[in-house]
This record gives structure tokens, C-alpha cells and sequence, in this order.
């Protein structure tokens, strides 16, 4: 038997967030078969969602926004994989040769880490192994991973001992991604360990910049990170609000704007 035809864009939203509600992501084709509908009209029905906050996009098709927990890591490195690659060049280029610099948990430092392989005489301190892995293809960099209780989920290193290990360390640049950013400017997180390690961090660098896609600017989490004012700069690749931009501008943090071809300061 062939599906119905749905030809109303309303009652489609509905059965697209009813399955999301139910298993957490959707995918396009299977969308399309269900509903009887094109491939390309499903897309424009997840951006439409997505652009309303009810859906992320996601390689294939979106999940649901989290708000007090972590959307998995599969789908968090398939989430906007081009505006994150953008991010990462734009600041690599802020990223001299000869320097120490932290990375921590993250799909977008693991992008900075990639930006980062041509780059030489630098030392990289992480508690995530998916950056150390990736840095080992980078001769001319020293990777220090530091210690602690393994994420299995993601491949980070957290809790106390991480956070110890870190202090022992004086570096040149922290640059640090969160799991949300709030309209203040607060950046925030859902593991209090990882908050902990986050903290520790900003603690221990010179310089401090954080990397962010746009998709942050529409989660929420519980843990507080701390304040965009204590940054020296801020990478992401979309326009901030009017409130948060005017915020940046008054506490004078530098503000990156990425796109796939090119960055430019803001």
C-alpha cells in the first residue's frame, strides 16, 4: 500500500516532532516514505523546524534540541560539520606558530585540531583523545594528554584528577567549546565534572578563546562555565543577537564571524 500523500506542511510538522518525541532523531528518507512526500520537501520541513527551534539538523536528518542533556556525540559531529571546519580555520589563523595551547572536549576543538596539522614547534595539552589522535598526524607538535576518569561516550577525560593535572600546567592559549551559550553571554555546560575541567583550564592560559557554532545559541544547560567577559575572543559563524553583540562590544571581546569561505572580524 503506497502512503498518503500529505500535502499539508502543518499536519507534516506534527508527524515529523510526534516520531522525533518518540525516538529521538528522524531521517529524511524514511521521512519521505512515510509521509509521501519528496526528499527535498522533508528537508525544507526540518529546516523550517529547525529554524523554530523544535528540531537540530543533523547529517540525514535532525534530533531533538536537549536542553538537560547532552545530544550524543555521533549526532553532535555530524551538527554542522562546515560551520565548525569555518570556526576552526578562523582561529588557527589567530594561532601562532612556537606556542602551548590547551584543547579541550569537543566536536569543535577536534575541527581546530584538524586546522591545526599543518602548524609547527606548537605543544597541544587536551583531556580529549579524539584531539590527540587526531594531532598525532602533526610531526612538528608535542601532545600532552592529561589524566583523569575516561568518557567513554566521547573519548574525554574529566573529574578531579583532570582537574589537578591541569594545574600544573602554564599555557599560552586555552581555546575551550561549550554545549550552549547563553543570551548574557554565559557559557554553559551539562556535566559538572566537565565544568570543573573547563574552569581549571581558563585558569591556567594566558589567552582564552572560545569556539562555538551558531547551534549553541539555541540550547540550554544547567552548568555555568563562566562569563564571555573573562575571554579574549569569541569564533563562531553566524551574526550574534543584538543584546549579545552589544554585551561583547561593552566588555571589548573580540568576535571572529566564520563562514565557508572566509572569516571576518566583527
Amino acid at each position: 500500500m503506497q502512503p498518503k500523500n500529505d500535502s499539508d506542511p502543518n499536519h507534516r510538522h506534527a508527524s515529523i516532532l510526534a516520531q522525533a518525541r518518540v525516538t529521538g532523531r528522524v531521517r529524511v528518507e524514511s521521512l519521505a516514505d512515510t509521509l509521501g512526500v519528496t526528499v527535498q520537501t522533508i528537508r525544507r520541513d526540518l529546516t523550517s523546524l529547525a529554524e523554530q527551534g523544535r528540531l537540530q539538523r543533523v547529517h540525514g536528518g535532525a534530533i531533538l534540541p536537549s536542553t538537560v542533556a547532552n545530544i550524543g556525540y555521533a549526532d553532535r559531529r555530524d551538527l554542522n560539520e562546515e560551520g565548525k571546519s569555518a570556526i576552526a580555520r578562523a582561529v588557527a589563523r589567530d594561532i601562532p606558530n612556537g606556542c602551548s595551547l590547551f584543547l579541550n572536549i569537543g566536536t569543535t576543538t577536534e575541527a581546530v585540531a584538524r586546522a591545526l596539522l599543518s602548524h609547527r614547534d606548537i605543544m597541544v595539552l587536551t583531556n580529549n583523545l579524539n584531539v590527540a589522535n587526531i594531532l598525532v598526524d602533526n610531526p612538528h607538535c608535542e601532545v600532552i594528554v592529561v589524566g583523569g576518569l575516561l568518557r567513554r561516550a566521547d573519548g574525554g577525560l574529566v573529574g578531579n584528577v583532570t582537574t589537578q593535572a591541569i594545574q600544573q600546567f602554564k599555557f599560552d592559549l586555552a581555546v575551550i567549546s561549550c554545549s550552549a551559550l547563553d543570551e548574557d553571554g554565559d557559557m554553559l555546560d551539562f556535566d559538572i565534572q566537565e565544568v570543573g575541567v573547563s574552569q581549571a583550564i581558563l585558569q591556567q592560559a594566558r589567552r582564552r578563546f572560545l569556539v562555538a557554532d551558531h547551534s549553541k545559541f539555541k540550547r540550554r544547560a544547567p552548568a555555568r562555565i563562566g562569563s564571555l567577559a573573562a575571554m579574549d575572543g569569541f569564533y563562531t559563524d553566524a551574526p550574534l543577537s543584538v543584546g549579545l553583540a552589544n554585551a561583547c562590544r561593552g566588555w571589548g571581546l573580540s568576535v571572529s564571524i566564520a563562514s565557508a569561505e572566509h572569516a571576518h572580524q566583527g
